[in-house]
């Protein structure tokens, strides 16, 4: 899959779409998309999501996207890092805003991945879309405290769209047909990704009422990878944002992701990329320069 980063902090753009040409991408930042006028079809994460003028929706870092337009389409696009939130903020404060993003991927990941997300209420629509063109301004005119206001907008625009979602699993947590095992387990692996412990096949197994045998079975047949490649690839895409995104040393990141140590990760990495971390990220720094 052909991926798309994002080579500083924040970028803004309104730009106008005739045919999304590309393949879908798997982009690695955060993006927030409002249709400003058009139609068509948004694609995510293999699944067709129709979108219509006013449409606002949120993609989560690896997800895979992509757009199909009908109707010519013009949209704003606010893309931006873990790195652009975490910026002139106290070490407590940045682990809460690590904390809370983290929170936010797994929400979005969710339902970009299994059903659309619908911004239920007018009246935040009319708020969002009010703070998206205060956003278009500031980065426009780029006065005085531009940067720190654009950080405060997104994290309105975030917080909005997120009780949606929440408000949303509230109202069907009692009406909605079961949902599949499968997507159960993928949203826990996402959720608990941080946690090594409860990865394994016997924790998971138990939690999921299966035989530890048929856990990775079952993943397998459903996803078409097993269950250990499946958990690698999500760490080593985590590791790629961190390297790329934030001044998380090669010490840290195995902290966070509970790595053995730092050849472990290393090693890992190297396989999956075909260089260590810390010439992933002087390549990265220097493709920026």
């Amino acid at each position: 899959m052909k991926k798309k980063h994002l080579y500083q902090p924040f970028e803004l753009h309104v730009s106008d779409m005739e045919h999304w040409n590309e393949r879908p991408l798997k982009y690695q930042f955060f993006e927030i998309v409002q249709i400003i006028e058009g139609e068509g079809t948004r694609i995510v994460n293999e699944n067709k999501f129709s979108y219509s003028k006013g449409s606002i929706f949120l993609f989560t870092p690896l997800d895979c996207r992509g757009f199909e337009s009908c109707v010519r389409t013009r949209f704003c696009s606010i893309r931006f890092s873990n790195v652009f939130l975490e910026q002139y903020k106290s070490k407590q404060e940045r682990e809460r805003v690590i904390q809370w993003l983290q929170q936010l991927e797994n929400i979005f990941t969710h339902h970009n991945r299994f059903e659309q997300l619908l911004i239920k209420y007018e009246s935040d629509c009319k708020i969002i879309s009010s703070l998206i063109n205060n956003m278009i301004e500031e980065y426009n005119n780029k006065k005085s405290y531009y940067d720190e206001n654009l950080q405060h907008l997104v994290t309105l625009v975030l917080n909005i769209i997120s009780r949606n979602v929440l408000r949303r699993e509230i109202t069907l947590s009692n009406t909605r047909t079961e949902e599949p095992l499968i997507n159960k387990i993928l949203v826990y692996l996402h959720q608990h990704i941080y946690y090594p412990e409860k990865l394994r096949i016997k924790y998971l197994a138990e939690h999921f009422n299966l035989s530890s045998n048929y856990m990775g079975e079952y993943f397998k047949k459903l996803t078409g990878e097993s269950l250990h490649c499946y958990i690698t690839q999500y760490k080593m895409n985590i590791i790629e944002q961190r390297l790329t995104y934030s001044e998380y040393s090669i010490g840290q990141i195995v902290d966070e992701l509970g790595f053995s140590d730092e050849s472990h990760l290393s090693r890992q990495f190297k396989k999956h990329s075909g260089m260590t971390p810390a010439d992933f990220r002087r390549n990265k720094v220097k493709a920026n320069n």
